[in-house]
């Protein structure tokens, strides 16, 4: 019981360590797996005792490295992502906005033709009342001439 215990506590500490350095090496697997292999050497090399100052700092400037170019990659794909949803944004409000010129130039060339077809009309009618009056008064005047001329019969 004691040893399956053991198990499954060493068996979590390894998960447990797996996942921080996947973490901290922002969810980059070969990052991760330079940092484990920094640690480890470094744990070894204090372990016995050694000095490996060059080669440390060898290890650490690659993992620095990796680091920021999967910080630089993350960084590319965010500014990408933005950069297509802006544009999603930018079409959509020029559509929106063609769409409401379209609508206001109907609502114009309706309006146009309402106001046209009125005029039209106004103008037929103020047309035909003129010809009315003309056709009346022109009666009135021939009949009155011809009363003076003597065919008018009253």
């Amino acid at each position: 019981m004691a040893n399956r215990r053991a198990l499954q506590i060493g068996g979590g500490a390894i998960v447990a360590g797996g996942a921080y350095y996947l973490y901290s090496a922002g969810g980059n697997p070969s990052v991760a797996e330079k940092k484990l292999e920094h640690d480890m050497s470094a744990a070894g090399a204090r372990l016995r005792g050694q000095d490996l100052s060059s080669q440390e700092a060898q290890k650490k400037g690659e993992v620095l490295a990796k680091e920021a170019g999967a910080a630089l990659d993350r960084t590319v794909d965010t500014v990408r992502g933005e950069i297509k949803q802006a544009d999603k944004v930018i079409t959509a409000k020029m559509h929106e906005a063609g769409s409401k010129l379209d609508h206001l130039k109907e609502d114009g060339t309706k309006t146009v033709e309402a106001a046209y077809k009125d005029t039209a009309k106004d103008l037929k009618q103020t047309t035909d009342n003129f010809d009315k009056t003309v056709t009346k008064k022109t009666a009135e005047a021939k009949s009155g001439i011809a009363s003076w001329l003597g065919f008018g019969g009253k």
